[in-house]
């Protein structure tokens, strides 16, 4: 028996020394069996307004508070050129170097624009515009190895809710999907030549004609499916949720990962700015904007996403409070469904951030 024992001490210490360089940073959480994660772009933003966030009455960093609370990724957004420079590549280059000075894993949204990049707009950046189809596609991929470099993120989305493609009109994919296909390839193969651990993401926004995408890109070297869930855009049903993820997982042979959710902690308001959520009838049944409701909702989500082929969510806008005031109309059209209330505390649900 002590000859054998002998014998796995030795292969053991072998398969350690073997790992040698390829061991995270010491203070780098493993890779996690699931991704707990929160959008927190607008941070350096509102900080900048001198809003303290707490946890139970204490000033505490909110990363450090959604990391004690489970939290495991923090997703970034990256504009190009943005107005301004928040979201840059150098404000995002410093928030990615703070979330892993925590300990956290950093999941990076490309937009490809200098704005907001969704499924009604895919705007090339401004210094984009005027370039030919093949100058387009070597840029694509000189940028994407520049943003590798610098900020060598964990996760990357090949664009942000690309449910017709991105930079249109060149890589729409109704009207010119080879062009489309050819700019993605571009990403991906500057995301691999630059690290063999970076998980690569395509991102969905919303359930209807998800397959209709995952279908265009299915011949692409990427990971996770991504999907965007809010009740008041893409339906109260929670069963349709489950059915789509599962559809996904299985046709296309890969996992999921909600990367957009919400829910309100309240209907009221803090500030003159209009909200997205302020009706019953855009709530999920069962689930009341209260802190109690909104918690039973996000632990639920959690616990919906990983038996039907996900892996894990990214909570958006947490981070995103009445930080202007108030009497700002030009303040926060999310505060209420926020990680943090209307007194600047972590609210309740920040617990479906565990790993439990």
């Amino acid at each position: 028996m002590k000859k054998y024992l002998l014998f796995y001490c030795i292969i053991y210490v072998l398969i350690l020394s073997s790992c040698g360089d390829g061991k995270p940073p010491p203070n780098i959480i493993s890779a996690p069996v699931q991704v707990r994660a929160a959008d927190l772009s607008m941070l350096p933003e509102i900080e900048a307004s001198n809003v303290a966030y707490k946890n139970s009455g204490t000033p505490q960093d909110p990363i450090l508070t959604l990391k004690n609370a489970g939290c495991n990724y923090v997703r970034l957004r990256l504009w190009h050129t943005p107005a301004g420079g928040h979201c840059g590549l150098t404000e995002v280059k410093n928030m990615a170097n703070r979330i892993r000075q925590q300990g956290l894993r950093v999941w990076l949204t490309v937009h490809f624009s200098d704005t907001w990049a969704d499924p009604g707009q895919q705007t090339k950046p401004a210094a984009w515009q005027s370039l030919s189809f093949n100058n387009l596609k070597s840029t694509v991929a000189s940028y994407v190895t520049t943003v590798m470099t610098e900020i060598q993120p964990d996760l990357i989305q090949i664009g942000n809710e690309t449910n017709n493609g991105f930079l249109w009109p060149d890589g729409k994919l109704t009207t010119n999907e080879t062009q489309a296909i050819q700019l993605m390839q571009a990403a991906i193969s500057s995301v691999r030549a630059s690290s063999s651990s970076t998980k690569i993401l395509f991102h969905y926004g919303g359930l209807d004609g998800a397959e209709w995408f995952f279908d265009k890109v299915k011949n692409l070297d990427y990971d996770y499916i991504g999907l965007s869930y809010y009740p008041v855009y893409h339906g109260t049903s929670l069963s349709n949720l489950s059915n789509k993820m599962l559809a996904l997982n299985t046709t296309f042979n890969k996992k999921v990962l909600l990367a957009e959710t919400a829910y309100p902690f309240t209907l009221d308001w803090n500030d003159f700015t209009n909200n997205i959520v302020g009706l019953a009838n855009q709530l999920v049944g069962g689930y009341d904007a209260t802190l109690s409701g909104q918690k039973a909702f996000l632990v639920d989500l959690k616990k919906l996403i990983l038996q039907n082929g996900g892996i894990g969510f990214a909570y958006w806008g947490g981070e995103w409070i009445a930080f202007r005031g108030p009497q700002a109309t030009n303040g926060s059209s999310w505060e209420n469904q926020a990680l943090w209330d209307f007194t600047n505390n972590a609210v309740p649900a920040i617990a479906a951030f565990s790993g439990n």
